[in-house]
């Protein structure tokens, strides 16, 4: 297969196409902005792979995404590309209804003007793979018992679920007015290797190491599911092969945490591997600062993955503290690669390197 992936440079995309490369015969067109938080450093080890092509686009370029398709022939799109920071969400919404609405749109057109141009046999082959997350539902209100369905109605809270949502609906739409061929994965919380530094476990583990406050909103309470990133490439590559055109699926790694917990967690892996004796501290957990809540803060996120268990026969691998224990390790052997991010050498190397 031809598989066109946007937002291959990001989190979640770079990890897909690792999978990809390392696991299948496919071939894999990479489409990223590279924004701040794409890093092709990220894809280092597949780079130079025959089967891996890269190409910085901007999904809301329309005649750029038409000239990538006629030239790439897809047989799948695995449409990862999107703002996804709450917090910049909060602060600056309009690049999020840019990328995450405008994109899908203009990606979606190209899409569908493309596959109306294939053959019967290869239109029915073809699918449009949108992945999403599971913020669009809104909050379960610490329900101990109710969890996400892929039939729970739409509540988004704020401006990138919100984003999000519209993109789900918009996908839906593409499917049942023009018929193109579509399915969508709400997942929820992805962590793991690569993972950039502004999200929770990332922050944690590198504070840490600088003997910097570790900020927690609220009093810490709010519950996510967590999902290690490569069972998540594991499960997406699932569905673009062997899901049915129309189909919705839910993606959980069954680790229902609260974030304090989660924060300690961290600290006590830490308090294991690196000993801390230049702080001034006994534990990593004396680090831990609770900041004012985020406005809108949703408290839970619960995630029934019972659904693509039954059909696609997929299950999470990892386990909370199994992932957790590997991430941190991760980032520990990973200086070079985190000190790039944070001083900001890598965003200079890529302007040098790709200009638009």
């Amino acid at each position: 297969m031809n598989i066109l992936i946007t937002g291959g440079a990001g989190f979640i995309g770079s990890a897909v196409i690792r999978y990809l490369i390392n696991e299948t015969k496919h071939n894999i067109l990479n489409v990223d902005k590279l924004t701040y938080a794409g890093n092709l450093e990220s894809l280092a080890a597949v780079a130079n792979n025959p089967r891996y092509h890269f190409c910085q686009a901007d999904i809301c370029d329309k005649n750029h995404l038409i000239q990538l398709f006629n030239n790439f022939q897809p047989d799948a799109v695995m449409h990862l590309a999107a703002e996804s920071h709450v917090d910049r969400s909060i602060s600056s919404s309009a690049e999020f209804i840019q990328t995450n609405i405008v994109g899908t749109f203009q990606l979606l057109e190209a899409s569908r003007h493309y596959w109306n141009s294939l053959s019967k046999e290869k239109q029915s082959l073809f699918r449009f793979h949108h992945i999403s997350t599971d913020e669009v539902y809104g909050d379960l209100n610490n329900s101990a018992t109710e969890l996400f369905t892929e039939v729970t109605p739409y509540a988004p809270s704020s401006p990138y679920s919100a984003s999000k949502a519209s993109s789900d609906h918009l996908v839906r739409a593409w499917y049942r007015t023009y018929g193109l061929p579509v399915i969508i994965t709400n997942c929820s919380n992805n962590y793991g290797p690569y993972h950039f530094p502004e999200k929770l476990i990332p922050l944690t583990i590198l504070n840490a190491m600088q003997g910097k406050k570790l900020p927690v909103y609220g009093n810490g309470e709010q519950i996510r599911d967590w999902l290690y990133v490569e069972d998540h490439a594991r499960a997406l590559y699932v569905v673009v092969t062997k899901a049915k055109a129309g189909e919705t699926y839910n993606i959980g790694g069954h680790n229902e945490q609260k974030n304090i917990d989660v924060v300690k967690d961290i600290c006590s892996l830490l308090d294991e591997l690196v000993p801390n004796k230049t702080f001034g501290i006994t534990s990593y957990k004396e680090l831990i600062t609770f900041i004012p809540d985020r406005p809108g803060h949703d408290v839970r996120y619960a995630i029934d993955a019972t659904k693509i268990k039954r059909d696609l026969n997929w299950v999470p691998q990892e386990s909370f503290q199994s992932g957790l224990r590997k991430t941190v390790l991760w980032y520990l052997n990973n200086q070079e690669w985190v000190n790039r991010i944070l001083t900001g050498e890598y965003q200079k190397w890529i302007q040098k390197q790709y200009q638009s």
